[in-house]
């Protein structure tokens, strides 16, 4: 047998999916076709991801498969979205039209079944009426069950067509030879009005969960909203307007006040402070100069300014996000696959109860046994809906993952999120992750008695580092340039590796570096200047020295600031009883000090990439439920490990692929957030399933009639079709209240 190597994953729209069994066919009539690896199906986003072999298998031929038991995938993937909620937005009209026009329909049958069913050719009356709400406007019900039982499955559909049609026909049967019951001394009931009731609830609880379902996926409608739809393109014959699509790498664009961003670039002319809080959370706007980054989707407040777009179209970082959003809203959670099952045979079962509630009605029903058992098996069919049940868990998810995104938190997928609130043990970084991940100046601490003065030994230190290409020289350059120092003209500059820099002004030389300097060339340290080093480097801070021939002129105190809301996020953690960890590949010095300062017990230093993922298992090997938080490429190992990920937004692209959520800002008290909205999010699916269970628990047996012997009552299949698109409704409902939520 041939094998084949390469591998894609897409994912397609679906149309025509009406319940979770539905999503079960598709899924497996996909799964079944030669080349498909994996086929999974997402009912609340109407959506189906498959792993396939393009040597063996093309997309049309999944669309054939699905097309033969009555649904349709839409395989363009360029424009599918958007051709998808085109056809459901047409598909809804549509629906809405019959819905209004089968309740008109029936409303007279219902008053003619209620108070004037002895009223001549009432029978006559109600079947000329229940007619076409029946095969006119219900006509897809019957249609879709014929297509599934050809291919033997069953679906929400089958349980309709056949308890309306059997409804219909029982009283068909009546209307035409009600002898047949009068000889027998029965009253011949008919039951037009149960089966076009049925039909209009069960279609206004379809347009009532199309209304839900389209709620849930918000978060990705306003995501997709933050991108403009034209931009003003720069031309040598002036600006031109295009639509945004149009825009191509290298392209100029102008971006006017007030303006978003329509792609990714770097600034070439002008400068303004652009809104990032999209992007990063923080509601200060940044100023943008010439070289600096723009993204698409941020809000260009002040003043105008032009830059080269550099990312395009599913490249942007805005594209990057919604695809996150969209792809962990179509990823299954582990429990939806248990579902899923469930709903797979769900159909048949019921089928299987409804056809016993009438057998034992014929053997135990007394007189008015076979009207009673078929109108018991009428609406077992009618109450039983596994759209409860298939909806339980994915609405609940794509409402929780919406809920994150809008707050900078972007859940890759499903597990990620049912996962996160077992979390008991949390590794974190320190670089990036609890520091800023960048060297800042904290002081720069001048000696007592200097030969010139100080603006112009500022102005020669700036003058060293500007020419350095150490790294630590751009956060010096940093700060003395914040504090309106102008370089001046050296000479003779030259870099000793592993020391420091050197140059001359005025025949004078100067030097800037490491303590290594002072010994080489004998310079001497003030004691007032020493003490402050040695309190310094107590703090785990770095220290760079300036110094002519004779003496040390001035230190410079560097360090990894630790992130404003650090502490207070580690607390918070701590005391929700979760276990921190702190890892580093730094010293053991400037681990203790940031430990210290943010108040962790237990903390690794000088470990390798490879050590960090050693860590997670060894905790894993002890029951513990893990969570990594990094930021870094040497991050990526521990964070594949961990049972959930979380990197930073402003980290490594391949610490943020490898991690399962990401942190946009890069703030760690998202992190008690993350984990908040996993605990409600569950909580959700929980009380979701656990509703949608008790409804047919419940209502079923009800339905049978097991209520019957004991007070006599008989559930109505009216009531049971409205009971039934109520439990449909009632679970998205119940999802949509994660929207409102405090996550604080």
């Amino acid at each position: 047998m041939a094998t084949f190597n390469n591998i894609e994953t897409e994912t397609f729209p679906v149309i025509g999916m009406t319940c979770a069994s539905c999503a079960t066919s598709v899924e497996s009539m996909i799964q079944a076709q030669v080349g498909v690896e994996k086929s999974e199906v997402n009912y609340a986003t109407q959506s189906v991801k498959v792993s396939f072999h393009p040597d063996v298998v093309q997309p049309e031929g999944f669309q054939k498969a699905v097309q033969s038991i009555g649904y349709d995938l839409i395989v363009d993937t360029q424009s599918g979205k958007e051709k998808q909620e085109a056809l459901q937005y047409k598909n809804h009209q549509t629906l809405r039209n019959h819905f209004i026009a089968a309740a008109i329909i029936t409303a007279p049958i219902v008053i003619i079944g209620m108070f004037f069913m002895n009223i001549r050719f009432a029978n006559y009356y109600m079947l000329a009426l229940s007619t076409p709400v029946i095969f006119v406007f219900g006509k897809s019900f019957f249609i879709n069950a014929w297509k599934q039982a050809s291919h033997r499955k069953a679906n929400m559909d089958t349980l309709v067509a056949l308890s309306t049609g059997i409804a219909y026909l029982f009283s068909l049967f009546n209307t035409f030879y009600p002898e047949f019951w009068h000889n027998r001394g029965l009253h011949s009931h008919v039951y037009y009005e149960a089966a076009a009731v049925v039909i209009v609830f069960i279609m206004l609880g379809k347009l009532l969960e199309e209304r839900a379902k389209s709620n849930t996926s918000s978060a990705i409608k306003k995501l997709i909203g933050l991108q403009p739809k034209t931009v003003l393109l720069i031309t040598d014959n002036g600006e031109k307007e295009i639509p945004v699509a149009e825009v191509r790498i290298g392209d100029r664009i102008l971006v006017r006040s007030g303006e978003k961003i329509p792609v990714d670039g770097k600034l070439y002319e002008g400068n303004s402070f652009v809104d990032e809080s999209m992007i990063s959370g923080e509601p200060i706007p940044v100023l943008k100069d010439m070289g600096d980054t723009v993204f698409a989707g941020t809000i260009n407040q002040k003043g105008s300014f032009r830059f080269t777009a550099d990312k395009v179209g599913g490249e942007t970082m805005l594209a990057q996000i919604i695809k996150l959003v969209q792809d962990a809203q179509g990823s299954k959670a582990p429990v939806q696959k248990l579902v899923d099952k469930i709903a797979g045979i769900f159909v048949p079962i019921v089928i299987g109860i409804a056809i016993l509630s009438l057998f034992v009605w014929l053997v135990f029903g007394g007189q008015n046994a076979l009207t009673q058992g078929l109108l018991a098996m009428v609406t077992v069919l009618v109450i039983a809906c596994p759209c409860a049940l298939g909806l339980a868990t994915p609405t609940a998810l794509m409402v929780g993952i919406g809920k994150g995104a809008e707050n900078g938190i972007l859940i890759k997928d499903a597990e990620a999120l049912e996962s996160g609130y077992k979390v008991n043990a949390i590794i974190l970084d320190k670089t990036g992750t609890i520091t800023e991940g960048k060297p800042t100046v904290t002081e720069l601490i001048w000696d007592a008695n200097l030969p010139l003065n100080q603006q112009t030994l500022s102005g020669i230190l700036l003058s060293l580092e500007q020419q350095s290409e150490h790294p630590l020289a751009a956060a010096i350059v940093q700060y003395l340039r914040g504090g309106k120092t102008n370089a001046v003209a050296v000479t003779d500059f030259d870099s000793i590796t592993g020391k420091g820099v050197k140059a001359e002004l005025d025949g004078n030389k100067y030097w800037a570096g490491s303590h290594k300097i002072l010994s080489d060339e004998q310079i001497s340290v003030s004691s007032d200047l020493q003490n402050h080093v040695t309190e310094l480097q107590k703090q785990a801070q770095t220290v760079i020295y300036f110094a002519d021939t004779k003496q040390v002129l001035a230190i410079v105190a560097i360090t990894d600031r630790i992130k404003e809301g650090s502490k207070k996020a580690i607390e918070q953690l701590m005391s929700q009883g979760i276990d921190v960890y702190m890892l580093t590949g730094d010293n053991h010095e400037t681990a203790a000090a940031v430990a210290l300062q943010t108040g962790i017990k237990k903390y690794k230093a000088e470990v390798l990439p490879s050590d960090k993922s050693d860590f997670v298992k060894k905790l894993q090997s002890e029951g513990k439920v893990v969570a990594m938080i990094g930021d870094g490429i040497n991050d990526s190992q521990a964070l594949a490990q961990a049972d959930v990920s979380i990197a930073m937004g402003k980290g490594s692209d391949i610490a943020i692929d490898v991690a399962k959520i990401t942190l946009v800002s890069s703030d760690l008290q998202q992190v008690s957030k993350a984990l908040k909205l996993s605990r409600l999010t569950v909580k959700t699916i929980r009380q979701n399933l656990f509703w949608a269970f008790i409804y047919n628990l419940i209502g079923i047996p009800i339905a049978a009639g097991l209520l019957y012997p004991v007070n006599g009552f008989l559930l109505n299949p009216m009531i049971a079709g409205a009971a039934m698109a109520l439990s449909s409704v009632s679970v998205v409902a119940n999802s949509l209240r994660l929207k409102i939520a405090k996550l604080d």
